[in-house]
């Protein structure tokens, strides 16, 4: 009994020292958005090697996850009553990610099932968003699903099924684009290797957006000085409409 135990133990050990090892990097570690951005594009490159730092010498699936900021988000629904849209069902959600980007070496139904892309986040269908209050679970999925559509439709939710290449079965890199209407923050590129359908490694790697220039001192003046800042952007307001109404006025 006690050799039989020795035996397995034994091999639960070798088969854990042949998962790979991921060495990830990003080709920019910070993006820096000034007056006139309009996007950048991300190389999300790195090795797959065994625990002796060599090639790993087995065919992995890889997926890479760019996830911003998390935020607190209401969805409202319009509905058209006399000719007039107005607001009807809202449901709120607790952390949606401010932009969100997989890129994978093959399609993810293809890759995992869906009890682990929903543990890992690997696709827009299984993220987690956290909706806060009492839902219907069809209501639930109909404003995830306009959520996801919204923010595919400006470009800060992604998907791309063949984004991932892989040679010589160690390097691997996939290009993510960020928009011109990224928010700033921490954003965690997140690569997963994946053998038989089940995650057998993982790491990551920081982005960091930052807003530099007078985008910046706008941005701290306002988070710093909220009331204040409110109160000058209806001065600026009320300012630019009056010089408006003088100039139609003299001619």
């Amino acid at each position: 009994m006690l050799r039989r135990l020795f035996a397995l133990v034994c091999l639960i050990l070798l088969g854990a020292a042949r998962d790979p090892i991921l060495v990830p990097e990003v080709s920019q570690h910070e993006v820096q958005v000034r007056q006139g951005f309009t996007g950048t594009e991300l190389l999300l490159y790195g090795a797959i090697l065994d625990p002796q730092g060599t090639r790993a010498g087995r065919d992995y699936d890889i997926v890479v996850v760019l996830k911003g900021p998390t935020q607190s988000i209401t969805l409202r629904e319009k509905q058209k009553h006399a000719g007039i849209w107005v607001n009807a069902a809202s449901a709120r959600f607790r952390s949606a990610p401010s932009f969100y980007a997989v890129a994978s070496s093959r399609p993810l139904d293809r890759i995992v099932d869906p009890r682990t892309a929903a543990i890992y986040e690997l696709g827009l269908p299984f993220l987690q968003l956290s909706p806060i209050g009492s839902f219907q679970t069809e209501e639930q999925i109909r404003f995830a699903a306009g959520l996801v559509q919204l923010m595919t439709n400006q470009k800060l939710y992604q998907e791309d099924p063949t984004g991932v290449t892989v040679n010589e079965q160690v390097l691997y890199q996939a290009r993510i684009k960020l928009p011109s209407n990224v928010q700033t923050g921490t954003y965690t590129a997140e690569t997963f290797a994946v053998s038989r359908g089940s995650v057998v490694a993982s790491a990551i790697a920081r982005v960091e957006v930052k807003k530099r220039g007078f985008e910046r001192i706008v941005a701290e003046f306002a988070q710093r000085s909220s009331f204040i800042y409110g109160l000058l952007a209806v001065a600026v307001s009320v300012a630019m409409g009056w010089i408006a109404g003088r100039l139609l006025t003299r001619t």
